[in-house]
């Protein structure tokens, strides 16, 4: 049949399988949600926004996204979903026409030391294939070439069981790649005994100063006072050379305290263990000053940091190593890898040249592969976890993105736009949760939530075009084209901090004055250096508070008034006022309900199936033991405190019966980063992003500086609440401090006293100052793409 016949037979009417056309979310009641419903056309970019806490990500991740992989994982045996994360079904009464979700959040890498942007991105098992094929001499398979793979030597007897049985001598060998000085992590540790005991101390005296040590633990100091192996009460500095030996580095030995059976290990290899073999970022705050103290990391003497065994090193392509092409920027190992011409392994260069063309083009050619992963901001981490979806031929799925123009200068935002695009033009879905007006603007369809934040959101304000966002009045319509003006007169400073031949990172010997008791804004595209200026060049100690983009940890029993310290000046309150011990009114001590042990929730575990969680029956959710709740403050119970927003505790705490100066002034700390809609028990772990920022910025506010260094405060932030942001900066700076701020948000540049750019591009073409002065000064140069955009932004 030709092609003219075939055609004229179809039918006109249509296809039943084209009316799936729209996500329907009806009656969505996930962590703030009032029973939202939409519609969400399918194959179209859908931008959703509101202020920070209103909703979006508890709509988009939590119940679309989460319910699309929920379904998928139910898709697999059993016995393959017990070895899946459980997903519990979101609180949404239908959810019709998903289709497979991909979600790229901003998620930090794991944070393991030997994790790196080459090992995320599979790049380096494609290099060391490479390797392995072609590269002289030839040193063994792609393992040999792997710093995580040890090489490992074995002989004896196997026993083969044909026939009669008969044991056959055998050996095993297989070569890997690991340097066997850092155990491929690039760095080596120096440990300063005199931060671990104190010599003059016997054990039994108490001569461990690690944090956590305490003389009851079992685990701990009990081990070493009871092994048998050390005389407890000797002072360590009279120990002979053999006891100070099994004290600092005997090799793991059983042992019996008290009828339990314990391993005994020298002091050394198990500080090495519990601590230093975590990302350092990862520890707890009092852990890692610890771990700083105590601790030295310098680079490997071996391996000169490549985290490589000589061998790996030794084998070359063209004279490069495995180590050199880790260690080039992307951008130039790109070109490196296009050059080679080699048949018998096409497809891997093939392969290899796409993933780097696609670093390059997503903005990220500054990095290179032997970059440790838990280095990342944010904004590159959810652009590294994009790169595996550029050119992918994958057709009807909805790609979820959590706001990822973060972190970008918005000469890096228009390219952000047009891979967004891409993937929408290639048939997907694409939900973004964005703030920028730059995205919203490319929006075919826009979600704005709110109208406040918190208990005050959770509701569709708007759903529409951006036209009809403009013309809608929501708080988002409002602000979508604010745009902040110069200032008409700059403050004057008062001092100069003076960095001389800063050479972290990329920077190439910077000298530059930032000027103090003003507020001072570094600048550039992203990868120009900003960070490794401020972060990396200024002298951390006296008088400077860095605030920078590291997740705030805390699990679901950590809430606002426990992460800001705000609990011990309440429980103490409420103790003085009735006669009782503080810990009652901790619900992780001994005011605890004993049925759900302080959680307020019991959780059943139910294996391969989401866990059930059941409001705890005995205290309502509420956490205390009843007899705790029977003690009053001002009228309140603890839990009735708990309840209360921020902006009702502070005046509470303020005035009255339970005037508690302490509390009222963290809690003022808290409302002047606009939180005051938070509850002070909310549990972290349902905090948005921008929530979890400010947060960090309000308890980094009490600490004693002259200096403040903050890194990218707009992060998660809406357009209103920059408003709000650049007060509190004005406030800092009026009260006597320095802020420093590394920013890309031109509405923050605008506000600024004093501007320091970097570039002039990422990487290697980065590292220099390209603009020092005023931001009127900067407008009416136009040198930089700063400048240019700056300019744009005011409409000069």
């Amino acid at each position: 049949m030709s092609m003219a016949k075939r055609t004229d037979t179809r039918s006109t009417a249509l296809h039943g399988a084209d009316s799936h056309d729209l996500i329907r979310v009806h009656g969505a009641r996930e962590n703030n949600l009032k029973d939202v419903s939409i519609e969400i056309p399918k194959r179209r970019l859908t931008v959703f926004t509101g202020v920070s806490g209103s909703g979006k990500s508890s709509l988009v991740f939590d119940t679309i996204a989460a319910e699309s992989q929920r379904l998928i994982n139910e898709t697999y045996s059993a016995f393959v979903q017990g070895f899946m994360p459980t997903l519990a079904r979101p609180e949404v009464d239908v959810l019709e026409g998903l289709t497979t979700a991909i979600v790229v959040d901003q998620q930090r890498m794991g944070a393991d030391p030997r994790s790196t942007v080459g090992t995320v991105t599979d790049a380096n098992a494609m290099l060391r294939i490479l390797f392995s094929r072609l590269g002289k001499p030839h040193i063994g398979p792609p393992s040999a070439y792997a710093f995580n793979v040890p090489s490992v030597r074995a002989s004896g007897a196997i026993t083969v069981e044909r026939g009669a049985k008969k044991a056959v001598k055998a050996t095993f060998t297989r070569t890997g790649g690991m340097c066997t000085r850092c155990e491929g992590r690039g760095t080596v540790s120096d440990i300063d005994l005199t931060q671990l005991y104190d010599d003059s101390k016997s054990i039994a005296e108490g001569a461990f100063t690690i944090p956590g040590w305490k003389s009851d633990s079992f685990w701990t100091v009990r081990v070493y006072a009871e092994s048998g192996l050390l005389d407890p009460d000797k002072p360590i500095c009279k120990y002979t050379k053999k006891e100070m030996q099994d004290f600092l580095y005997r090799e793991p030995t059983k042992v019996k305290v008290e009828g339990v059976n314990l391993t005994y290990e020298g002091l050394i290899p198990k500080i090495q263990k519990s601590f230093l073999s975590k990302d350092k970022e990862a520890l707890q705050p009092h852990i890692r000053a610890f771990v700083e103290r105590a601790v030295t990391f310098t680079t490997c003497p071996e391996c000169d940091g490549t985290r490589l065994s000589e061998g790996a090193r030794s084998s070359k392509i063209k004279r490069i190593s495995i180590a050199d092409a880790c260690a080039m920027q992307i951008s130039d190992l790109a070109e490196w890898v296009s050059a080679l011409d080699e048949p018998s392994v096409a497809p891997l260069l093939a392969a290899l040249r796409h993933t780097f063309d696609s670093f390059v083009e997503i903005g990220l050619g500054y990095l290179s592969l032997d970059r440790p992963s838990g280095t990342l901001s944010g904004g590159e981490a959810q652009r590294v976890k994009m790169i595996r979806h550029l050119g992918s031929s994958l057709t009807d799925v909805t790609y979820v993105f959590d706001e990822p123009t973060i972190g970008l200068h918005p000469h890096d935002i228009q390219r952000m736009n047009n891979l967004l695009l891409r993937l929408r033009d290639k048939g997907n879905t694409v939900l973004v949760v964005e703030h920028k007006p730059e995205t919203i603007a490319i929006a075919d369809h826009v979600v704005d939530l709110g109208p406040g934040a918190g208990t005050g959101g959770g509701s569709v304000c708007f759903e529409g075009t951006v036209e009809g966002l403009r013309a809608g009045g929501t708080i988002t319509g409002r602000h979508l084209d604010d745009r902040a003006a110069l200032k008409d007169t700059v403050r004057t400073p008062t001092g100069t901090l003076e960095i001389r031949g800063a050479t972290a990172h990329n920077l190439q010997g910077v000298d530059v004055d930032i000027p103090l008791g003003v507020l001072a804004v570094v600048t550039g595209v992203a990868g120009s250096g900003k960070s490794s200026l401020v972060h990396g060049s200024i002298p951390a100690g006296a008088g400077v508070v860095s605030i920078d983009q590291s997740a705030i940890r805390g699990s679901r029993r950590s809430n606002p008034a426990t992460y800001t310290g705000l609990l011990d000046p309440i429980r103490k309150a409420f103790a003085k006022a009735n006669g009782v011990k503080p810990a009652l009114f901790s619900a992780n001590s001994e005011g605890a309900c004993p049925n759900c042990n302080g959680a307020g929730v019991i959780y059943t575990d139910l294996a391969m199936m989401a866990g059930v969680a059941t409001t705890c029956e005995e205290c309502e959710g509420k956490r205390y033991q009843a007899s705790v709740l029977d003690y009053h403050l001002g009228g309140r119970d603890i839990s009735e405190v708990l309840a209360m927003s921020v902006t009702e505790a502070e005046e509470f705490f303020g005035a009255g019966e339970a005037h508690t100066p302490a509390a009222h002034r963290i809690l003022v700390r808290l409302a002047d980063v606009g939180l005051g809609y938070l509850s002070l028990g909310q549990p972290l772990t349902t905090l948005s992003g921008g929530e979890r920022q400010r947060l960090k910025l309000a308890t980094h506010m009490a600490e004693k500086g002259g200096v403040y260094v903050l890194d990218e405060p707009t992060s998660g932030l809406h357009l209103a609440d920059v408003e709000h942001l650049l007060g509190l900066l004005d406030r800092l700076v009026d009260s006597g401090k320095s802020v420093i701020v590394v920013e890309h948000h031109q509405a923050v540049m605008a506000h600024a006293d004093w501007i320091i750019d970097l570039g002039p591009g990422a990487g290697h073409d980065g590292g220099r100052i390209v603009f020092e002065g005023t931001p009127a000064d900067l407008v009416a140069d136009r040198s930089t793409l700063t400048g240019e955009h700056l300019a744009a932004y005011v409409g000069t």
